[in-house]
């Protein structure tokens, strides 16, 4: 059901984008409207984009891997992702660190899901 494998890369990229967006944009909007600032300080938001992250990039890496099996640098590239996710969710190690440590996380997923797209595209899964 390759549907549901793009559907789910696709939801782990758009999610991947919201969390970017949350770190970098919704500071500087939050100077101009007080509701933003109260959202992007909210801690609830960091762990519920990681019990997002979690589950869709787990369902789409499987739903290819069990086609053709993925390579051990893209169970790396997710695994890395999200742990820096978690980490920034967390605060850990440095609650100073948790944009930077996000922002990569977020990058990092969103590539390895728009490397699983390719290869699903190309006939590699």
């Amino acid at each position: 059901m390759k549907n549901a494998a793009t559907w789910a890369d696709a939801s782990a990229i758009a999610l991947s984008g919201l969390c970017l967006l949350h770190c970098l944009a919704l500071p500087l909007l939050a100077s101009l409207l007080p509701l933003l600032g109260a959202w992007s300080e909210a801690e609830w938001v960091h762990g519920l984009f990681v019990a997002l992250a979690l589950p869709v990039t787990c369902y789409a890496l499987w739903r290819t891997h069990r086609r053709q099996a993925l390579p051990g640098s893209m169970w790396l590239l997710a695994g890395g992702g999200l742990s820096l996710l978690a980490a920034g969710a967390l605060g850990w190690p440095l609650a100073k660190a948790e944009t930077r440590l996000t922002v990569a996380g977020s990058l990092m997923l969103a590539g390895t899901h728009l490397w699983n797209a390719l290869r699903r595209r190309h006939g590699h899964g």
